[in-house]
Formats: C-alpha cells, sequence, structure tokens
C-alpha cells in the first residue's frame, strides 16, 4: 500500500474513532522513539492507535505486522506523549485493521482494543 493509501486509511479511522465518542488528540504523532498513527480520548482514556491498512490476508492479518518490536515502540512515544502533555491517565494500545477493497474502493475497519 502506498502512504497515500495509508493516510486515507488513517483519515476514515479517525471518522470512525468521532462516529464511536472518541475526541481525537493527535494524527502522526512524532518523537525522537517513534510515530503513532493516531492519539484518542474517551472517558477519560488515552488510546494510541496503530492504524494497519491492507488489501486482503495473503500475508497475515493486519494486526501481526505490530511485532513486539513495533509495540516496544509504540510504548515508548507514548510515554512521550505523555510526559509532553503533562498527563497522567488510564491508557491503552489499539490496532485499526483496515481492509480496501480493490473492486469499490471501499474500507471496512476492524477495530482491537487492548490489542496489547
Amino acid at each position: 500500500m502506498s502512504r497515500v493509501s495509508g493516510i486515507r486509511g488513517e483519515a476514515e479511522v479517525a471518522v470512525w474513532l468521532r462516529r464511536h465518542g472518541y475526541e481525537l488528540l493527535a494524527h502522526s504523532y512524532h518523537c525522537r522513539f517513534g510515530e503513532i498513527d493516531l492519539i484518542a480520548r474517551k472517558k477519560g482514556l488515552i488510546s494510541f492507535i496503530e492504524v494497519k491498512l491492507r488489501s486482503g490476508t495473503q500475508f497475515g492479518l493486519p494486526r501481526e505486522a505490530v511485532t513486539a518490536r513495533k509495540q516496544e515502540k509504540l510504548r515508548k512515544t507514548a510515554l512521550c506523549y505523555l510526559s509532553e502533555h503533562e498527563l497522567d491517565c488510564p491508557v491503552r494500545f489499539d490496532v485499526a485493521e483496515v481492509y480496501a477493497d480493490a473492486e469499490d474502493g471501499k474500507h471496512r475497519i476492524e477495530y482491537l482494543e487492548n490489542a496489547f
């Protein structure tokens, strides 16, 4: 998938999050440890969200691309975000799987709370 497709997938997940009562706090947050695709809050809990866009599962499920090494980078990046914003609240790490249908151009979102 191209970077443009990835950005489109992240935008669709952002819309999905808002529809489900989340407040979007950040998109493509960067620090020296890495990047978090989306950061959102709902009912006092902050979700750090990794978005994975795929056109199929022939190479495995999108969530399987969030390896132990990637998870560690996400944890460190999340700590950086919390420190920068002086936040002390419950957090979780979610994965949004976006499945792109090449025929009709529509996407299906599978949202996994507490993915790791």
